[in-house]
């Protein structure tokens, strides 16, 4: 072989080992993002799919679909207002657990609408909530779990007393999140 040959073998084997090692750290930066951004989350996607290029890409899509809504911040008024009503399901609670669990899951519903979310069945709502609130969707699971076994009959008072607390750390992310979203609207 010539000198050229090799010099030419030579590199284009350093423009492959070059190509493979981006490629390698842009998936590394990839993966490590979305760890970042999904917490718990991207653990539970990985653990459902058992693939972690699968779970990433549908956490991607997850973030993409939710970079279309439109979300805004609550008006004062909307904060006050559902603030309120928070205070009046939680006092029902002590009386009525039952009934203040369900009017707990329907206020959610009634703030994530008002903020913009979609407002479908349960999964696609907590893919959407994820992308925003991954460190509190898990709550909002559990709680829904204990509902889903109190229309059966099978939950206690106080696994309806946790399931209203799992909904309050949801609710007062959601509610308590103005600036998030009005920075996220400004971009």
């Amino acid at each position: 072989m010539s000198t050229t040959t090799l010099i030419l073998i030579s590199v284009f084997i350093g423009i492959a080992i070059l190509g493979i090692a981006a490629l390698i750290f842009l998936q590394k930066h990839r993966t490590e993002k979305l760890r970042t951004r999904f917490g718990p989350e991207y653990a539970r996607a990985l653990q459902e799919s058992g693939d972690r290029r699968q779970a990433e890409a549908s956490l991607e899509e997850r973030k993409k679909r939710v970079e279309r809504f439109k979300l805004r911040p609550l008006a004062p008024g909307d904060c006050a207002r559902f603030t309120e009503s928070w205070r009046s399901v939680q006092a029902r609670f002590v009386d009525d657990p039952r009934a203040a669990l369900t009017e707990a899951d329907q206020l959610l519903g009634d703030v994530m609408f008002t903020r913009g979310y979609p407002v479908s069945d349960f999964e696609q709502r907590t893919s959407d909530i994820s992308v925003d609130h991954p460190r509190v969707v898990e709550n909002y699971r559990a709680a829904h779990e204990i509902a889903l076994r109190h229309s059966q009959g099978q939950a206690s008072t106080e696994e309806l007393r946790q399931a209203m607390l799992h909904y309050r750390t949801l609710f007062e992310e959601l509610v308590n999140e103005p600036e998030m979203v009005a920075r996220k609207a400004a971009s």
